[in-house]
């Protein structure tokens, strides 16, 4: 039998990555961790999840402060905000989190952890910084990047990826998004509230392509009344460098007739990401992948076995949730042996604007396009009275049902849905029957509370039907309506 350095290596430092090798180590599996950058957490906790959230909140304060008479308070003298402060609270939020990913953590639970770029030399080994390590099973956890499109003039022109956007000395005035996917969004919305003059050009028809485009539309104009400009169903023409300025000039519509130029003094690209495998040997070793990512199996599985996938790399749920529950299936096949398969049925995900939009299992795009029959039922947050009193009443929830009346899936358009859909994921995932939740008590005022009114409509229409009304007064003398008011004649 082959002897290896290690049990178990694992590619790439991120949540997926982080999860594994703590699992692993935990477990007293001989483990090795390689990390192409000089820290560990990946882009989550540098140049995503993280910063954005730090980034989202401060905009958000910012925002509040400058809208006070709203809430009947007086209005603030609010000064211009300086962008070097906000970097360096989002770094010192990185920082705090920092320690929790750090190398002495993961030594002190037994893993070794080595920095420096990965590339297999066989199917068992890697060479990291000219060191050669072997491992029985190896997970390839090394993420993605910005993907940059070869748009004409875009390689010469200077622009900002998740990389550099937290890390701004100042403020641009002025700013073009390419790109309306969550992080365009959330970027766009945060940079606009600080004080920027926010353009994004989107490709698509709508904003936030995979969501419901009524959910994403209440969103838009939410964003619209903020300053922020779309353009929608657009095609770039090229990118250009004027110095001080940078140019977009693109077409709109399917004419691509009418010429549309913008200028701003940043260019954010946020056009969707690609996955970091080609310079690890892959293809060398008999490894599968593509554009999107890994070929991977139910159970994680590349086209070499012994050699899994997870994390951003497996090219489906991009978030860091998705990656941590990948790292779990790794560990029961690869440590447990036990034949674990993903399942990605009640996989909730958030988009962090103001209000959030967040979601769990299928949306009505999705049932759609499955060939699915389903019911609609919706409540509105302006019939929530926290919401009232909090003066967030734009958005909704909206619940789709099968043919059984179980949920196939929940969007939530409102303030803390991200929060809000956590109810959804037990409810979900514990197969809680409706009844449970409709007869389930919530806190009065509440933002939860619309959870439980969604389905009290699906109940309310029968409960309070003619054949009940009609069999109480049957049974029990009942006498009807003491009110003449809006009664048939």
């Amino acid at each position: 039998m082959p002897q290896y350095d290690f049990d178990l290596g694992v590619l790439g430092g991120g949540s997926a990555g982080l999860t594994i090798t703590a699992g692993a180590a935990q477990l007293g599996v001989r483990t090795l961790l390689a990390e192409k950058e000089d820290k560990l957490g990946g882009d989550c906790l540098h140049y995503g999840c993280v910063p954005s959230k730090a980034l989202v909140k401060a905009a958000h304060v910012y925002h509040t402060a400058r809208n006070t008479a709203r809430f009947g308070l007086p209005e603030l003298d609010m000064k211009p905000v300086d962008y070097r402060h906000v970097a360096e609270r989002i770094k010192s939020v990185i920082d705090v989190i920092q320690v929790h990913d750090s190398e002495e953590r993961f030594c002190e639970l037994g893993a070794k952890v080595v920095f420096g770029a990965a590339r297999f030399l066989d199917a068992h080994t890697i060479q990291v910084n000219g060191v050669t390590y072997s491992a029985k099973t190896w997970v390839i956890a090394t993420g993605t990047s910005p993907m940059i499109p070869g748009f004409e003039g875009l390689d010469s022109t200077p622009h900002l990826t998740n990389r550099e956007i937290f890390s701004l000395e100042t403020l641009p005035h002025s700013m073009i998004i390419l790109g309306a996917g969550p992080i365009a969004c959330e970027m766009a919305q945060a940079f606009a509230r600080l004080g920027a003059k926010v353009s994004v050009v989107q490709r698509s028809q709508q904003i936030l392509s995979k969501e419901d485009k009524d959910m994403a539309d209440t969103l838009m104009d939410v964003m619209r009344r903020e300053g922020v400009d779309f353009y929608l169903d657009t095609s770039i023409v090229r990118v250009q460098d004027l110095g001080e300025m940078r140019q977009v000039v693109f077409t709109m519509g399917d004419d691509n007739k009418q010429q549309i130029s913008l200028q701003a003094d940043a260019l954010l690209v946020a056009l969707g990401r690609t996955p970091n495998l080609d310079d690890l040997g892959l293809n060398d070793i008999g490894v599968v992948y593509d554009k999107k990512g890994l070929t991977l199996d139910a159970r994680l599985r590349t086209t070499r076995k012994h050699i899994y996938g997870a994390g951003d790399v497996t090219g489906n749920y991009q978030f860091t949730h998705a990656a941590g529950y990948e790292g779990g299936i790794v560990i029961r096949n690869a440590v447990f042996r036990l034949p674990t398969k993903v399942n990605y049925t009640n996989m909730p995900w958030c988009t962090y604007t103001d209000p959030e939009l967040a979601s769990i299992g299928l949306n009505e795009k999705r049932a759609n396009a499955e060939g699915i029959d389903y019911t609609v039922w919706t409540e509105h947050f302006h019939r929530n009275d926290r919401s009232v009193a909090e003066g967030e009443e734009v958005g909704s929830i909206k619940m789709l049902l099968d043919s059984q009346e179980r949920p196939l899936g929940i969007q939530i358009l409102g303030p803390q849905a991200g929060e809000l859909v956590g109810e959804w994921v037990a409810v979900m995932n514990g197969n809680v029957k409706l009844s449970t939740v409709v007869s389930a008590v919530h806190p009065y005022p509440t933002l939860a509370e619309i959870n439980k009114r969604v389905v009290g409509n699906l109940f309310a229409g029968k409960l309070y039907s003619e054949k009940v009304k009609k069999g109480l007064k049957f049974f029990f003398n009942l006498r009807g309506r003491a009110c003449g008011c809006n009664e048939s004649s």
